[in-house]
């Protein structure tokens, strides 16, 4: 069953990157996935999908889906042989925020933290999120001064309980362990 989409329903805000379509495998149109979630099989449970075409946000359903290997491939209703697939490369895999599942109690969802200003234990703004990545060891947060901030420098402080010490939503701030000097 083929879902039709109006573009203007959508607030980008509204979707979530949860991984990106990959090389194709197979004659049939399946197509490698790489998903960003933790447990990397949860994205399929992350429905409907969307991806950007020059023409907006269109829907990608997924027919089929397996492990293979140390990986994951699927079949799509809108990409129905390799030739469409190799086109596809690149791709990133959208979803709907309400389509995740909730979050425990000390879980967020790192598009919730972006923009969110941080401040030190003592109430002295850093800046604020402007992206998270990983590192072997930790999660870090990269922390861009504002008009606000103590002072211009741009930080990469850890995600870790140790400096992380309150995540406050509603307000839309972060506080930290973290010296201004560090």
């Amino acid at each position: 069953m083929s879902v039709n989409v109006n573009t203007t329903d959508f607030n980008s805000k509204d979707l979530i990157k949860i991984g990106q379509l990959k090389k194709p495998y197979g004659i049939k149109g399946w197509l490698w996935v790489f998903s960003d979630t933790d447990n990397r099989e949860t994205i399929f449970a992350m429905q409907p999908w969307y991806i950007k075409t020059a023409t907006g946000m269109k829907p990608l359903t997924v027919i089929k889906w397996r492990k293979q290997g140390a990986g994951l491939v699927a079949q799509f209703e809108q990409i129905p042989d390799r030739n469409i697939a190799e086109t596809m490369n690149g791709v990133s895999i959208w979803t709907s925020k309400d389509s995740l599942p909730q979050n425990d109690e000390d879980g967020y969802y790192w598009s919730d933290l972006i923009g969110l200003t941080v401040q030190t234990s003592a109430e002295e703004c850093l800046g604020k999120i402007s992206e998270l990545f990983e590192t072997g060891a930790h999660d870090i947060m990269t922390v861009k001064p504002t008009a606000d901030s103590v002072d211009n420098e741009t930080r990469l402080i850890p995600w870790h309980k140790q400096t992380v010490v309150s995540v406050d939503l509603d307000n839309k701030v972060v506080v930290v362990d973290w010296q201004t000097d560090y």
